[in-house]
């Protein structure tokens, strides 16, 4: 466990009566949300540490237990670089991208792909049979172009053909989705992974889309973790943005949840990677976790 999460693992010496209400209080969630599509950005500090892992794995196979319909879209630049330093190759980057040339991109392909998105199925997968691994070149899926020619195979969602992802989740699968698109000639891209998650998450009309991050949500002041902004709309954010309340590091997160709900998807949450079963709290609970932003009327 990361330290942050040690703080903040929660007592398990429950009584049985309060676990009976955790049960009670769930129900009218469960019944709401039964059927939805959940899709969930994956990453972080829950991707890395083992025992957060283990526990998103076990979330996720609830949700699907209970009738939600989830879906898993996860990065892996940690991963990558990781490779790409033992293979003796220095990664570059330009306003926080990589600039990923034909060698990068195909380690990028190999790590998503072949690594970081099978450790994610076969940790679902000891509940059971449940989760398929797949790219955004599966099928179709994401149709990509490149950003910038600066930074090489780094590339933005143009369309999302989520058919593929439908048929999975009709037989009741879990689809684990390794963000590389590619265009109309077969070229790969290494895409952001939030804005994939954003992008699905419209193209399936999915009632949440979770994005697990290191933060504890959008603060309100940034030195103190406890002024977390439990909900907003697109227009309050884009105001906050524009008058430099929200900066630096947080404008992408926001910007992906702001794109989200844009795009289709009712609700954009950002969550607390590093808390245990921090999305069962967020989507079964009263109280709920974290920053949840929702389109508005003006919006």
């Amino acid at each position: 466990m990361t330290e942050t999460s040690d703080e903040i693992l929660p007592d398990r010496g429950f009584s049985p009566e309060r676990r009976a209400d955790a049960l009670v209080e769930a129900l009218p969630y469960i019944q709401q949300f039964r059927g939805a599509v959940v899709v969930v950005k994956y990453g972080g500090n829950a991707m890395t540490d083992p025992a957060l892992a283990a526990t998103f794995a076990e979330d996720i196979v609830l949700l699907r237990s209970v009738g939600l319909k989830p879906v898993v879209v996860h990065g892996g630049g940690p991963q990558i670089g990781e490779l790409l330093g033992r293979l003796g190759k220095k990664s570059e980057f330009v306003d926080g991208l990589r600039v990923t040339d034909e060698e990068t991109l195909d380690v990028a392909r190999m790590v998503l792909v072949g690594k970081v998105g099978r450790d994610i199925v076969g940790a679902i997968n000891i509940h059971g049979a449940l989760a398929v691994g797949l790219s955004g070149e599966d099928g179709g899926l994401i149709t990509a172009a490149p950003r910038d020619a600066a930074l090489g195979f780094v590339g933005d969602v143009v369309s999302v053909q989520p058919g593929i992802i439908e048929r999975l989740l009709a037989e009741d699968m879990i689809p684990v989705v390794s963000t590389i698109g590619s265009d109309g000639q077969g070229q790969a891209y290494n895409i952001n992974a939030d804005t994939v998650a954003g992008a699905l998450a419209g193209a399936l009309g999915a009632e949440k889309v979770v994005y697990l991050t290191d933060v504890p949500g959008l603060l309100a002041d940034v030195d103190d973790p406890s002024s977390i902004v439990a909900r907003a709309d697109v227009a309050t954010l884009e105001g906050l943005i524009a008058d430099g309340t929200i900066g630096g590091g947080m404008i992408p997160k926001v910007q992906a949840c702001i794109e989200a709900v844009r795009a289709g998807a009712t609700s954009a949450h950002m969550l607390d990677g590093r808390i245990p079963h921090v999305l069962l709290l967020e989507l079964f609970t009263d109280a709920g976790i974290g920053t949840m932003v929702t389109k508005g009327v003006e919006a």
